[in-house]
């Protein structure tokens, strides 16, 4: 320590002074111990707020989820929401912490973590983690559950739930969040040999969190065919509408102020600097201003486009759109302009009209549009980190080597990995989870009965209508 390297220095040159250099000495070491505690638990409370923040997401899936069904599958939808914490919970505290962040000193993996199972062996200074660290991936880890669960909404049965949210909360989604998010990860910015020189950007997880999520449903929504009455005896797309709007806008307000915690959370940390007045602290802020830009700019294209489109001004679809706009700017919220934002967020609409224009013609049927949205939308957030990267900013955030985007002047090796983080997501949790749903299918553990599902899983498994008249005779 410098400090104490002088006082040494004054000790020699007047040894009277050794008593009060030796004093000195201790004092500035204990002023140091301080500052860092100070950070550490600046830091971890940072970290813990944006964990709550997150996890409050849950409660706007269900709001959004209960508002988008018709009301005589509102209990079950709700229930199946309230599993995926519950569930992702356990198995992710047993597993899929340690498949997702599991580390080594030495011998790291680049595939999947083998560290940590249990929680054992936390906080971990070698690694860097906390107890905090923990809670805020575990609320990274039953989001991506709760968009699968609003794709097969109104026509699962209960036992499908139980197994696709362990299995995924606890393994496929792990694996993908250790690839970009560990430092040993063979996707990550951090690992010893990145890929391209600088490895796939996916900050807060447009494809880690989203597409893992909408790529499950896709499958899950596929196998299971569309709900009885989508379709006409012609194939013509019929709508069943949700029985609440007001739900759904609660349901949206709820996950945009969590995203809050979402994107300018996954730093981490607040108290690192850059220089003497801008650090962490500055791209956080920046960070929630290129998260409302793009929810705003998508809400807005859908609201107009859909007009255009269908003569309505319909809250839903605005809903939807605000949500695919954050889906697409979660992967480069931190390294990129807020005017780049804006671009994002008036694509990512596009892309989710589009999107939802080819399910109706392939009759596919997705309740929540959850894997449109959040795996079409998080695949273009992928393809716009690859284009409009700004180089500061991605140096920042990452390391002083980072690639950046190919319209800022970066070359094509960012989009090059952004590109392979698609493809590798795409593969792996279609390897997984088509085959799950496809085997649950097969021994009838997916789809409900016809008669269940035309009278409404709250009455036929769960007891009861969700709304009634106070009557507890009924």
């Amino acid at each position: 320590m410098a400090t104490c390297d002088f006082t040494t220095s004054l000790a020699g040159a007047f040894p009277t002074s050794s008593n009060f250099s030796e004093l000195l000495c201790s004092k500035f070491s204990q002023l140091d111990d301080l500052n860092v505690a100070t950070k550490l638990a600046v830091d971890n409370s940072f970290l813990l707020f944006s964990s709550y923040l997150v996890f409050a997401m849950q409660l706007g899936f269900a709001m959004l989820c209960a508002g988008s069904v018709r009301a005589k599958n509102t209990s079950n939808i709700m229930l199946t929401n309230v599993l995926d914490a519950v569930i992702g919970g356990l198995s992710y505290y047993l597993f899929g912490f340690a498949f997702a962040f599991g580390r080594y000193e030495s011998g790291n993996n680049g595939f999947i973590g083998r560290h940590f199972f249990g929680l054992k062996k936390l906080p971990d200074p070698v690694a860097g983690y906390d107890y905090s660290f923990f809670m805020f991936q575990w609320a990274f880890a039953i989001a991506a559950a709760g968009i699968t669960s609003g794709s097969i909404g109104e026509r699962t049965q209960f036992y499908a739930y139980l197994v696709y949210s362990s299995f995924l909360t606890g393994f496929v989604y792990p694996v993908v969040s250790h690839w970009a998010w560990s430092p040993d990860g063979w996707l990550s910015p951090l690992y010893k040999s990145p890929l391209f020189g600088s490895g796939a950007i996916d900050f807060a997880g447009s494809g880690v969190v989203h597409m893992v999520g909408g790529i499950a449903g896709l499958w899950a929504a596929y196998i299971e065919g569309p709900r009885i009455g989508r379709f006409d005896a012609d194939g013509n797309p019929v709508t069943l509408r949700g029985h609440s709007s007001t739900l759904v806008v609660l349901g949206t307000f709820l996950l945009w102020f969590g995203w809050y915690g979402f994107n300018p959370g996954s730093y981490l940390a607040i108290l690192n600097s850059y220089d003497s007045f801008r650090g962490y602290w500055t791209g956080i802020g920046r960070t929630a201003v290129n998260t409302t830009l793009a929810g705003s700019a998508a809400g807005i294209t859908t609201l107009l486009g859909k007009r255009l489109l269908i003569g309505h001004w319909n809250v839903a679809d605005v809903c939807n759109g605000v949500l695919g706009g954050f889906a697409a700017i979660t992967a480069g919220c931190s390294v990129v302009e807020p005017w780049a934002a804006l671009i994002c967020g008036f694509v990512a609409a596009w892309v989710l009209i589009a999107l939802n224009k080819l399910a109706e013609k392939l009759k596919y049927d997705d309740p929540l549009e959850a894997a449109q949205l959040h795996g079409g939308c998080g695949a273009w957030g992928l393809i716009f980190v690859g284009l409009f990267t700004n180089k500061d900013y991605a140096r920042q955030a990452y390391r002083d080597d980072m690639n950046y985007g190919l319209f800022m002047g970066g070359g094509g090796k960012l989009l090059a990995a952004q590109i392979i983080d698609i493809l590798v997501i795409v593969g792996w949790v279609t390897a997984l989870m088509f085959p799950l749903f496809y085997l649950l299918h097969h021994f009838n553990l997916l789809r409900i009965s016809m008669g269940d599902e035309l009278k409404g899983l709250d009455v036929t498994i769960h007891g009861g209508p969700a709304y009634h008249d106070g009557d507890d005779t009924f």
